[in-house]
């Protein structure tokens, strides 16, 4: 990847992390496990048993490697929306204009790239983020160690299947949103201005996580089966006996917490990523 890419998404993912890591905490914990009756249930339980730290609970690893996740999903679109369109960069301020479908299929293409960098990063996160009263981890680095001691290199990616079926879609949806807006609310001959960018970040956001929500629920539930959660076999193991106990809503808990977590996210992060690939 350019080292622009890297350099632009690395700090805008860590700002954008920094951002939702609270609401994103309790959203793990609403769709793994079955003890809290709502969003305010689970903040005031989290605050009252582990204080502000517990909204931050394995916080570190992601923020230390989200410059490499990032810069994977925005450089692979950029370079494939490259690719596709043979014009500069992304298609859109320059050159030919990028069509909905080339947008769509870059989008899956970074989707797919970053879901083999993702899913050890993501499973550390998740069992970091549900241990409430018992910790079974003491930080990112022995978490990676029990994985490996208890089920070898493949335990890191439990969960994988659930990731790839929630991301390569939803990244073809995630820049779709963000082209269509921002050009928009972009008068024509001009440059995207910061609340253009900021609405089409955020409207991204929103628009992703409402079609994401029930492959997250999914992935959240199987991640944590081996980590103080219930066990399941496989993604339609997850999804039948989820279904069968708890009904057609339950792959859509944390739809609430994703859509306000996901506009303030995406707005900050694609605002800081465009104004630094602009500076640079």
């Amino acid at each position: 990847m350019p080292f622009i890419e890297f350099i632009a998404g690395s700090v805008s993912g860590a700002l954008g992390l920094a951002v939702g890591y609270p609401l994103d905490t309790m959203k793990v914990r609403l769709q793994a496990q079955s003890a809290y009756q709502g969003i305010l249930h689970c903040m005031s339980k989290t605050y009252s048993n582990e204080g502000l730290r517990g909204f931050y609970k394995g916080m570190a690893f992601p923020v230390l490697t989200t410059g490499i996740t990032n810069s994977v999903v925005f450089g692979s679109y950029s370079n494939a929306l490259y690719y596709l369109t043979q014009s500069r960069h992304r298609g859109l301020d320059q050159g030919k204009p990028a069509s909905a479908p080339q947008v769509f299929a870059a989008g899956c293409f970074s989707g797919m790239m970053q879901v083999c960098v993702n899913a050890p990063i993501d499973l550390v996160k998740v069992c970091l983020q549900g241990q409430t009263t018992v910790q079974r981890y003491r930080g990112p680095v022995h978490c990676v160690t029990v994985i490996l001691r208890e089920e070898g290199p493949k335990g890191l990616f439990r969960g994988g299947l659930a990731i790839a079926l929630r991301d390569i879609p939803s990244y073809g949806l995630y820049f779709l949103p963000y082209e269509v807006t921002r050009k928009a609310l972009t008068q024509s001959g001009e440059e995207p201005g910061t609340f253009a960018t900021m609405m089409a970040g955020g409207m991204a956001g929103v628009v992703t996580w409402a079609f994401a929500t029930p492959m997250d629920v999914v992935k959240a539930r199987l991640q944590m089966s081996r980590a103080g959660g219930r066990e399941y076999r496989g993604v339609l193991h997850c999804m039948r006996v989820s279904f069968r106990e708890e009904g057609a809503r339950v792959f859509f808990k944390g739809l609430l917490l994703n859509s306000l977590r996901a506009f303030p996210v995406n707005a900050v992060m694609f605002l800081s990523y465009e104004n630094i690939l602009r500076v640079m």
